[in-house]
């Protein structure tokens, strides 16, 4: 199966979060392919689990967006009114 380094490190990382093995998690993503095959069903699976996994929380500690729920932080840590390039 061909897939991106970023999605196979992913895999590893959900992998090691179930506590399952890479097989595994394949065998159990198969069956929901549809028209699209198997290497598409994957890329799916990993976006929907991330997608789960995402919080305003953890959007905010990763810099993420520039909301009115903002941190007013840039991702560096600068504060964002105060602090121009």
């Amino acid at each position: 199966m061909r897939l991106e380094p970023e999605i196979w490190d992913a895999l590893r990382e959900i992998c090691l979060r179930e506590g399952i093995e890479l097989r595994d998690l394949i065998q159990r993503i198969e069956p929901s392919r549809g028209e699209g095959g198997r290497t598409s069903a994957v890329r799916v699976f990993v976006i929907e689990y991330f997608r789960t996994a995402a919080t305003e929380g953890g959007h905010l500690n990763a810099g993420h967006g520039s909301n009115s729920h903002h941190s007013g932080t840039t991702p560096d840590g600068r504060n964002a009114s105060t602090d121009h390039d």
